[in-house]
């Protein structure tokens, strides 16, 4: 008996099991769906997609020191690629996975290359170019497959079969537990030290023989490879597209929800999303009077408000804020616990 609580000690201790106990958690959102409104389950599952954008975008920022404002480009790339192969070639979807992944690492060295030579402000720059660029070649592409005003997909198919919206919902979270895990290994692997160096000084991380360019390289592609993976699974979970939704708002929320959450945390990253999108899709859009009155954009209000007040006081996200809450909680139930031991 001893033996079996002190494996399941080791495995609770475990970093992964708090993402596998997290995905479950979100496989009881289906279950419950008819105690919830009937956007729920829509809106967690775009957070979740957002999220997994986040985390590759959070490696780029976090650990490269690399700013970008191409993201929604590249989610665009995820929900064309999965149109043109499902539909279009009625290919499986595993290959499209393949075909999104070969792109996304072909426009991320290109996006890399661009940092080669500038750094910062000028960056973001021209990377919001480069993604303007793009999108206008999503608007004709829109025309292009016949939509009025968009592309839509037809369904989402897996082996043979199409899944209904709750299915599409549960292989969401399975996609999101893997980039989590993935994301763990990869932000402590020898590549994750590597990018933090060559951010913290470029200089010293060559002198410690850290090639800059390639792992600069490295942090754009697996940051557009995420973002191509949230597009694929956007378009087949919403079953449509348009070009000029991948605008630069979207890019900047992601940017956002970073920045307020915390981008050296995975779960730092989860919070800025959910209070980025989550609040935004699940809260606010139930609410008549600020999804169809003058405020509107009241989110946008929130959102930034809550990176002003982070970038002044709190440089490490919302996480690292509730981590120092719960610092200060422990050390006073601590000396609570000494105090009443003395007596």
């Amino acid at each position: 008996m001893e033996k079996i609580k002190l494996h399941l000690k080791r495995i609770s201790k475990h970093p992964f099991f708090g993402f596998v106990i997290f995905g479950f958690v979100l496989t009881l959102i289906p279950i419950f769906n008819n105690y919830l409104p009937v956007s729920f389950v829509d809106s967690a599952a775009k957070t979740l997609i957002y999220f997994i954008v986040a985390l590759g975008f959070a490696l780029l920022i976090g650990y490269g020191g690399l700013a970008s404002l191409g993201t929604s480009s590249f989610i665009a790339i995820g929900t064309f690629a999965l149109y043109t192969v499902m539909d279009v070639l009625n290919m499986p979807f595993a290959l499209a996975i393949f075909i999104g992944i070969i792109l996304a690492l072909m426009v991320g060295v290109v996006f890399g290359f661009v940092s080669l030579r500038i750094e910062g402000m000028y960056l973001a720059i021209v990377t919001l170019g480069l993604s303007e660029i793009m999108i206008e070649l999503f608007k004709n592409f829109d025309k292009f497959t016949g939509g009025v005003s968009g592309t839509t997909f037809s369904s989402f198919r897996l082996f043979g079969q199409s899944l209904s919206t709750n299915q599409t919902f549960f292989i969401i979270i399975i996609a999101v537990v893997v980039a989590m895990i993935l994301t763990y290994n990869l932000i402590n692997s020898p590549t994750g030290r590597a990018l933090l160096a060559a951010k913290n000084s470029d200089s010293a991380a060559r002198a410690m023989g850290i090639s800059v360019v390639k792992y600069r390289l490295i942090a754009f592609m697996v940051s557009t490879v995420y973002a191509v993976i949230g597009g694929i699974f956007y378009m087949a979970y919403i079953k449509f597209s348009m070009g000029s939704t991948w605008g630069l708002a979207i890019s900047l929320n992601i940017l956002a929800a970073v920045v307020v959450g915390g981008s050296k945390s995975i779960w730092g990253v989860l919070i800025g999303t959910f209070v980025i999108f989550g609040l935004d899709l699940m809260v606010f859009q139930s609410i008549p009077l600020i999804s169809q009155g003058r405020f509107a954009n009241f989110s946008f209000v929130i959102s930034g408000g809550l990176i002003i007040l982070v970038i002044m006081y709190y440089p490490n996200g919302l996480i690292g804020l509730f981590k120092k809450l719960s610092f200060k909680l422990k050390s006073k139930i601590s000396k609570r616990s000494k105090g009443e031991t003395k007596s």
